[in-house]
């Protein structure tokens, strides 16, 4: 990058790429291996949404079940020293019904259909732009984001064309992949190649089925998009991608996962030395019974607590307080 001289000195211009994380997206048919090439990122660590990455040798979050957890998970990568080069969130339909499932209990629905009038999809899609937001603090250390998804077959109507045909896209609500599409620098498309041959009687058969190639640029049959001038079609391997991601090979590996710590752990971390206080108040409030201590403590209130932990010992103070006027008594 280099600096272009300028007369007044007012503005400071240069030129040239700025390297940066990248937000990338790669969806495509079930069991086409987007799992297996996301692990093969710059030292990855995985949110499984959907419980998917079992047969992998990877690093992963113990639990992405819920959206508080995944938030949480989240905010861990966010704040905490840790060696990992790439967040992969797999994927990106069940973290959208990880969030449907989450505003439904908050409001005490059972479907996002039930807010009426389109509501609950309007709150989804800007839950979901607020959880895009925050993954810029994890760019900002340094991190690529690799969402992958599955896809889906929709009839497309184009505006300027007369009639409609079947393309590939997001396997997410109308209101999520538009915000998605538009967040990712690179939107690649992972599929098998299959040929179509001329049988002797003169009719067609479907040939091949088991050569794997990552589509890079949009097309009629499907949804794509890079910043990176790569050619249309790859092969399916990290090498590919190594405009995107850079040379992986030459990363040093995680060869063992990260300790995470539990919400038992962080209480702990946050307000042992004071657990002869705050012990009695969680009892008192019917949080954990007599002789229960920090791993018992439900996992909703424990969150709570963690999101405000400076509002927790003041009133953790004032129970004592109470206590002590009502002693005097």
């Amino acid at each position: 990058m280099n600096t272009i001289p300028n007369q007044t000195g007012a503005l400071a211009i240069r030129r040239g790429r700025i390297p940066r994380p990248q937000k990338a997206v790669i969806y495509g048919p079930e069991g086409v291996g987007k799992s297996t090439l996301a692990s093969q990122t710059p030292n990855p660590v995985f949110l499984d949404t959907e419980g998917g990455t079992h047969h992998l040798d990877v690093v992963r979050f113990d639990s992405a079940a819920t959206w508080e957890e995944i938030t949480v998970s989240v905010g861990h990568l966010a704040k905490t020293d840790h060696p990992f080069k790439t967040l992969v969130i797999d994927t990106a339909d069940w973290l959208e019904k990880r969030l449907a499932e989450y505003l439904c209990r908050k409001a005490n629905k059972d479907s996002i259909e039930d807010f009426g009038y389109g509501k609950g999809w309007v709150q989804l899609a800007e839950e979901f732009a607020r959880f895009l937001a925050t993954l810029d603090t994890i760019l900002e250390r340094g991190m690529h984001v690799v969402f992958l998804a599955h896809s889906m077959v929709r009839k497309f109507e184009s505006p300027d064309q007369a009639g409609s045909y079947d393309r590939y896209e997001l396997k997410l609500s109308k209101q999520v992949a538009p915000l998605l599409k538009e967040w990712a620098d690179v939107v690649l498309f992972a599929n098998y190649v299959t040929r179509i041959a001329e049988k002797d009687n003169g009719k067609t058969r479907a040939v091949g089925g088991k050569e794997r190639v990552l589509f890079t640029t949009h097309a009629a049959a499907w949804d794509a998009k890079n910043r990176h001038g790569l050619a249309d079609k790859l092969a399916f391997s990290i090498e590919a991608l190594a405009p995107v991601f850079g040379a992986v090979a030459d990363s040093p590996r995680v060869e063992k996962p990260a300790a995470v710590p539990s919400l038992t752990d962080r209480l702990r971390e946050a307000f042992g030395a004071r657990e002869a206080e705050v012990i009695p108040f969680l009892i008192d409030r019917q949080q954990i019974k007599a002789g229960e201590s920090w791993d018992a403590v439900p996992k909703d209130y424990a969150e709570r607590v963690l999101s405000a932990p400076d509002r927790f010992l003041q009133a953790v103070e004032e129970f004592h307080q109470a206590k002590e006027v009502a002693a005097a008594r």
